[in-house]
């Protein structure tokens, strides 16, 4: 993201949303959408991870930055305040996943993690709101790996169904919970 235009029209995009402009808001995590999807992909591509993987964090991060957007001082820059969160979520996945953080450059690692803990509770607490909106397995296979950081297989038992039946309804659920967000005028 270049810290030109970009950080600019984001910047403002983001004001208006925090005021509560359901428009605004909606553009905003659609243009964010768009280069956290470049993001990912291209963290991803070096350590050979599919797209659909890079595309639920995209989602992920994207709830992040709903859920968390009074959070935003606008003092600040956007840009490293939304980098923040997706290198977050990146560290998450990785650690979630076994996979070695040595494997992604992820600058300043430590940086993002001790700032983000204040935030979660909260955060996860919404998370929880919305999830009443999704069909029963979906909300199982998502509390179990993404709120209660259960392994796939773990979860897999936890919601009785199959490990890729745990994938593709934390995939879809994500879409939705992004989409609900979408359709949602904020509060």
């Amino acid at each position: 993201m270049g810290m030109t235009t970009t950080e600019t029209e984001l910047k403002a995009l983001m004001l208006a949303s925090q005021d509560g402009d359901a428009a605004a808001h909606r553009m905003l995590l659609e243009r964010l959408s768009r280069h956290l999807r470049a993001y990912y992909k291209g963290k991803f591509a070096k350590i050979g991870r599919g797209v659909a993987e890079a595309e639920d964090l995209v989602q992920e991060a994207v709830l992040a930055i709903h859920l968390q957007r009074h959070t935003y001082d606008p003092q600040e820059l956007l840009t490293p305040w939304v980098h923040a969160i997706a290198r977050y979520k990146l560290i998450d996945f990785l650690r979630r996943n076994r996979a070695s953080v040595t494997d992604v450059p992820i600058d300043e690692a430590g940086d993002v993690i001790a700032n983000d803990d204040n935030l979660s509770a909260e955060s996860s607490f919404d998370l929880r709101r919305l999830l009443k909106h999704l069909p029963e397995k979906m909300q199982c296979a998502i509390e179990a790996v993404k709120l209660d950081g259960l392994s796939v297989a773990e979860a897999a038992q936890r919601c009785h169904i199959s490990e890729s039946g745990v994938k593709v309804n934390i995939h879809r659920g994500l879409k939705t919970l992004a989409a609900l967000i979408a359709q949602r005028t904020q509060t």
